[in-house]
């Protein structure tokens, strides 16, 4: 179940009790809080948060609705303000006890950071012992409760992960492994791009990174995130480890997170070869950005349409690549219907798309013939995806960037490598010993077009090895480089590398290549 379905099963719950009703339509439509004899504009956004919220924090919490004030106003505070969502503690309401602010769901962290400020505010002058503030599934939440350890300016030590049951303490975790109402849950495609979209936010720093640099970053931090998930150690019932805990600190929580990358990347060391360089502040707010999504529950449709819609808004155009639109590569993939038994092969696959969606073609060949929780099923993609599937990206971030979208795609990454697939044949076999000539059965691509290859980069013999060269050697005067020749030559090198009667798709923009 997703989080938006939780909060709109929440919502509908609250509609069929009669806490809540939605009267009019399009522009006059409202939500009129019964209980809180309260009513807003229903197409406001942070309406929405408020509402959803509002819902899980009485049924999921266990909050009387009459206890839950709106737009409260705060005394002592210039000009006029009024808190979002007051809980009180007492049946005359005049107990403050947690004060929350709600934003919309697209939320920048400046922006956040401020409706944290607002919210601490707020309860500092209503004397609440907790706040914090809401924009979705990002929440930040602290306490006040011991004026002593916690002074008004504190926004470190006073975290708390999640809103506490029925007035008890706040829990040290706030997801558990399969325990109902805890666990992580699966989203839709927009929550899914959202959360993606602020966390490469967060790493960019407005300029600091570039946006390549700042995906690579992502890339680690999605890799422990799905890793943590599929951790087949974890017992039912204990926390998942990629989240903030009750009163940790960033830097305690960056040394979690640090402590879990090295665990991984012993495991897969040929995927990330150096550390996470962010600072504990910015990972704290990727943690916060993504803790509460299931990467594992999240369909493989979803993952896929989010992660590429999000690369090819950033990073279309960055170093001269061409993210290849879905569209074309589900166009190239349905005519070449690789088989389970096909070695697939792109000498360019940039961030694995086609290879995503040759595993993805074979694994609904899957779910045609055994059921989805069988042995056999597993078997019969995923031996494809360990085995039959291979790539190789000259770029090496681009090179890790397809690794680890083929892992939390659920794996495939093992025959990706990060070297020019122009290169001398035996160069590339030190690299992975699969990569022979005349070896695949099908060859997928979208080759660099308009690229300039020059000798001094490349050494002797590197342009002569292509048919190409010799045509032009015998025709026209040969030269130092060739300028944009880097797809032609790519779709040379391809007629090398598959077996007789193999199938080839390469898509050269504008163009489309199709050999049999």
């Amino acid at each position: 179940m997703t989080s938006a379905t939780q909060h709109q099963t929440f919502l509908a719950r609250a509609l069929a009790d009669g806490y809540v009703e939605i009267t009019g339509e399009g522009r006059n439509e409202r939500i009129h809080y019964v209980a809180a004899m309260h009513s807003e504009r229903w197409s406001d956004p942070e309406e929405k948060v408020r509402a959803e919220l509002w819902a899980e924090l009485i049924y999921k919490y266990e909050y009387a609705p009459e206890l839950i004030g709106f737009e409260v106003n705060v005394p002592r505070r210039t000009p006029n303000d009024f808190a979002d969502l007051v809980i009180y503690s007492d049946d005359e309401k005049k107990m403050p006890w947690f004060v929350i602010e709600c934003k919309r769901g697209d939320l920048s962290d400046a922006a956040f950071d401020q409706a944290i400020e607002q919210a601490c505010g707020n309860r500092a002058s209503l004397g609440a012992p907790y706040c914090g503030a809401v924009d979705g599934i990002r929440r930040r939440l602290l306490r006040f409760d011991d004026r002593n350890k916690y002074p008004p300016s504190e926004r470190e030590r006073n975290h708390i992960t999640d809103f506490p049951v029925r007035y008890g303490a706040p829990p040290p975790w706030r997801f558990y492994k399969n325990e109902p109402g805890k666990d992580l849950p699966a989203v839709p495609r927009e929550e899914l791009r959202a959360a993606i979209r602020k966390c490469h936010q967060t790493l960019w720093e407005g300029g600091r990174r570039s946006p390549i640099a700042a995906f690579g970053e992502f890339s680690k931090i999605v890799f422990i995130k799905h890793r943590d998930e599929k951790d087949l150690d974890r017992p039912n019932g204990e926390p998942y480890a990629f989240q903030r805990r009750d009163g940790e600190t960033t830097e305690q929580l960056a040394g979690r997170v640090d402590a879990l990358y090295d665990k991984e990347q012993r495991l897969e060391p040929d995927v990330f070869t150096d550390r996470i360089a962010v600072e504990p502040p910015i990972l704290a707010q990727c943690v916060e950005h993504l803790e509460g999504i299931s990467l594992d529950r999240t369909e493989l449709d979803t993952k896929g349409v989010a992660f590429e819609e999000f690369m090819g808004s950033f990073f279309k155009g960055d170093f001269g690549q061409y993210f290849t639109p879905r569209e074309l590569i589900a166009f190239c993939v349905a005519v070449l219907d690789p088989k389970r038994t096909d070695l697939v092969l792109d000498p360019a696959c940039g961030s694995g798309g086609f290879l995503l969606y040759a595993l993805d073609h074979v694994r609904r060949e899957a779910d045609q013939r055994f059921s989805s929780d069988s042995i056999q099923h597993f078997q019969y993609w995923h031996n494809f995806a360990q085995n039959n599937l291979y790539g190789l990206e000259i770029n090496e971030e681009l090179a890790r960037v397809a690794k680890m979208n083929m892992i939390i795609h659920d794996d495939g990454h093992t025959n990706i490598v990060g070297h020019d697939a122009m290169d001398f044949p035996e160069n590339i076999r030190e690299k992975n010993a699969g990569l022979t000539a005349d070896k695949f059965d099908l060859v997928l691509t979208n080759p660099p077009f308009g690229a300039t290859i020059r000798r001094t980069e490349k050494g002797d013999g590197y342009l002569e090895q292509f048919e190409l060269m010799r045509y032009l050697g015998k025709n026209y005067p040969l030269h130092s480089q060739m300028t944009g020749a880097g797809d032609e030559t790519d779709t040379r090198r391809m007629s090398r590398e598959v077996r007789p009667r193999a199938r080839a798709i390469a898509y050269e923009h504008p163009k489309i290549e199709i050999a049999w």
